[in-house]
Parts: C-alpha cells; structure tokens; sequence
C-alpha cells in the first residue's frame, strides 16, 4: 500500500495556528506519510516547513471572507486536484470555508477551527458565521477540537458533526522550568533588571487576546508595586491604539520566535483573552513553570485548575490588576504556582496530541474507503 497522502490547508503564517500546523505535519512526515501543506508564503510557517523539508504550495489568502473568497476556492480546488490526496485537513475558519466549498465531502475531510469563527465577530456576521458553520457540517466526516471548551461550544450552538477532542499539546522538553541562573541570563539578554517585578504578556495584538483590558488595568497595579513593569511580545490591529494609550511601565516588543527568554524571565504570564480554542501559548507558560493570570474562557480555564495561578471574568480590568499585583508582591505564591504549573503541564504532552491527531486521520480515511471500495487504491 502507498503512504497515507495529507494535504493541510492554513491560511494563518504566523503565530499559533502555523506553529501547530508546522509541529502536526512534521510529525506526519516522520510517520512517513505524503504531507502538502496549502498555505500564503512569507511568514513563520512557511519558514518553519521548508526549514523541515515539508512540500508547500503557495495559496494566497486573506484572513477574513469577502470578494476573493471565490479565487481563494477555485485555486484551493485545483491544488487539492493537483495533490490528490487521500484527506483534506482544514485549519481555522478561511480554509475551512474555501475548503469545504472546494471539496464538498468528495474526499475526507477534517476541519479544525482553532477557535470558532462566531466568537470572533459581533451581530449579522456573528450569525452569519454561525449559519455557515452549520451548513458546511455535512462537509465535514470530523472536526477536531483543541479542546473541551471548543468541543462544547459546538455542541451548544448545534453544529452537527462528529467533534473529536485533540488537546492542544506542549513540546514538554523544549518548555522547561527555568532555574534562577537561567532567569538572570534571559534578564541580562532581554535588558531587564534582575529585582524587576515583571508581567509578560505574548501573543498576536487583538480584541481577542485582550491587551487592551491589561493595559487598563497596569496603573492599577503600579499602585500596589510601583516599580512593576508589563512587557507585551507581539503585533497586530490594536497595537497603534495601545502604544498611543501607554501606561508608565508598560512596553511593546515585536514577535518573537522563541518565547522561552521571556517565560524565564517572567514573574508572571498574564493572557487576558477574550476567547481561545486551547491557548498553545498558556501551555507553554505553564509548561515553563509560570504562574499566571488567565481569562476565566473555555480554552484557558480547562487548564488552569486550582493552584496554578488565577482565573478572572472576561474584561474585568481591575480583577486582572488584583491577581496580578498579588503575584508580583508574593514571590512564595507564584513559585507555588510555577512548580504546581510544570506538573500540570505533562497532561499536554505535545507527542500524545499528534499521535491523537495520526489516529482521528487515518480513522476518517479508513471509514470512507470502506463506504467507497471502488476509491480505494494501491500501488
């Protein structure tokens, strides 16, 4: 029998979704199986695939739906002809929509939202979203969630089709706590003093990831720790509006590709954000041995449990400010948490996620083949 052919379909190049789209099919590869990743060129994820010799074709598409989504299908359609592979792996909403037009259910296909479109939009196109979603189920043979939360959100806005759960997963090797020779290292090597009461905050500059709520709430801890300094790692559409409204203490940095100096370097990893699928980057904090400070949302509250830091309601400026400041002031408190967090982590373990993910694959393409024996081919 021949390889297993994938092709993954992505319209995000950087950030989460391209980190996990990257680690899923390198793994893929290793298993030996044919992987084509459809996705934009430029960016970190096709840096990343042709660094680990993954095939790429170029797909070029723009983040949210509109007049090109019509060339973004047909040119998406004639890739997956051109490949022809066994399953068609969609990730997060563009090519989950261009896909599922493109394939309509003539081949196994899994879609894998990273977070529901719906949670992203507000009135008609929340709806419309949501509408769309329902629709394009008898699409879908699965849809993978990256965790419970996503999983249940579906369930509750009746989108039918078989949801699976695949946790995301942490790299546990590449995350490690970090001792306090280490934390100095990543102070000197980031420019920060090494007795600086420190808050980091990563990840892309959006209404969902919810700076804008931290940055509300910093003067409100500089008035129980003076000296405090908030660092937020990352770009996006809310980054004019926050450097235009900067606090004293708070400080933006651009992207980064290795988190790991600042996870040491932090004192506390805050993600104050509005909606996640299963934040990869709160696993890599907690995986660090950080104590945090997260938004009480399905996708960081199933991961934060009791002692490992704090979970406050959605856009509560003055709850963030609390649990932070209380973490920035008790170093006995987030040393706790740090250590309860690395042990949380192994739940997470990265290898079992893409073993997972193998598994749901060739699940999906077994049971087609079976309904459809005339398709199934060979050598």
């Amino acid at each position: 029998m021949r390889p297993l052919t994938v092709l993954h379909a992505a319209q995000p190049t950087d950030a989460g979704v391209a980190r996990y789209v990257a680690a899923a099919t390198i793994d893929q590869l290793t298993r030996g199986w044919r992987v084509v990743v459809a996705c934009p060129s430029g960016g970190q994820l096709a840096a990343e695939l042709t660094a680990h010799g993954v095939p790429r074709r170029h797909w070029p598409a723009t983040r949210s739906p509109g007049v090109d989504t019509v060339g973004e299908t047909q040119r998406l359609r004639r890739l997956i002809s051109q490949v022809d592979p066994d399953v068609v792996h969609l990730h997060s909403a563009k090519a989950g929509l261009a896909g599922r037009l493109a394939v309509r259910g003539a081949r196994p296909t899994l879609f894998q939202p990273h977070g529901w479109s719906w949670l992203a939009a507000r009135g008609a196109t929340a709806y419309g979203a949501l509408a769309w979603e329902r629709l394009a189920a008898r699409w879908t043979d699965v849809c993978v969630c990256v965790g419970e939360g996503e999983a249940t959100h579906a369930r509750h806005r009746r989108v039918g089709t078989r949801h699976v759960v695949v946790r995301n997963g942490v790299d546990l090797a590449n995350f490690a706590p970090a001792g306090e020779q280490a934390r100095a290292a990543a102070r000197d090597r980031l420019g920060i003093g090494h007795d600086v009461p420190l808050a980091v905050c990563l990840g892309r500059i959006t209404r969902q990831k919810g700076q804008d709520v931290l940055v509300t709430a910093w003067p409100q801890v500089r008035e129980h720790c003076p000296t405090a300094q908030l660092w937020i790692v990352g770009d996006g559409d809310l980054l004019p509006a926050l450097r235009g409204d900067t606090q004293p203490g708070v400080r933006f940095v651009p992207p980064v590709t290795d988190p790991r100096p600042w996870y040491a370097a932090a004192d506390v990893v805050v993600l104050p954000s509005r909606w996640e699928g299963l934040s990869l980057t709160l696993l890599e904090a907690l995986s660090s041995g950080c104590s945090v400070v997260v938004s009480d949302i399905p996708g960081l509250a199933e991961a934060v449990t009791p002692g490992l830091g704090a979970r406050v309601p959605v856009g509560d400026s003055r709850a963030v400010a609390q649990s932070v400041a209380r973490r920035l002031g008790d170093a006995d408190l987030r040393a706790a948490e740090g250590r309860a967090a690395a042990l949380a982590a192994s739940a997470f373990d990265a290898r079992r996620t893409y073993e997972q993910l193998a598994a749901v694959t060739v699940q999906i393409v077994t049971a087609h083949f079976r309904r459809s024996p005339m398709h199934n081919r060979s050598d």
